[in-house]
């Protein structure tokens, strides 16, 4: 097995993102106020097809989301492991800044920080730098809720 598919496998062993909507390749550090995660931007994403095609941008929502599945991460890791059956939901985006461009053969360094903590919601920060390129940063709010228990009656 490689080195990449044991990564994949502790990030998949704590959220419940797959593959073609997993944007988090592994963890390179972590502290009890933080998780930085690296992203390898791959030119097969689907994404690139039609975003634009002949000029391949990641699109700033997807960056987000992998600021968010790295936050999702450090909590689930901080929980020590599965969260006790509930699910994280996002809640709040504020300040998303996009400084540049990412695109196919980029290498994403991905950093959250947790700001505060009140009963089930957590207030983070995230950042993205491709190499020493500032890609953006985002203020974002998690809660930890119950699963839903089926289809929602009508």
């Amino acid at each position: 097995m490689s080195h990449s598919e044991n990564a994949s496998e502790e990030i998949t062993r704590h959220i419940p993102h797959r593959p073609p909507f997993l944007f988090v390749d592994e963890i390179i550090d972590e502290t009890d106020d933080r998780l930085t995660a690296r992203l390898q931007v791959r030119p097969e994403f689907d994404f690139f097809r039609g975003h634009y095609p002949g000029n391949p941008i990641m699109p700033g929502v997807l960056i987000s989301e992998a600021v968010f599945q790295a936050g999702a991460v450090f909590l689930a890791r901080k929980a020590d492991g599965e969260f006790g059956g509930e699910v994280p939901v996002l809640t709040r985006i504020e300040g998303a800044r996009f400084r540049s461009i990412v695109r196919p053969g980029d290498e994403l360094t991905i950093e959250v920080r947790l700001k505060e903590h009140l009963k089930n919601f957590y207030f983070m920060r995230g950042s993205v730098k491709a190499g020493a390129r500032r890609v953006m940063t985002i203020d974002f709010s998690v809660a930890l809720m119950p699963p839903e228990s089926g289809p929602a009656e009508e």
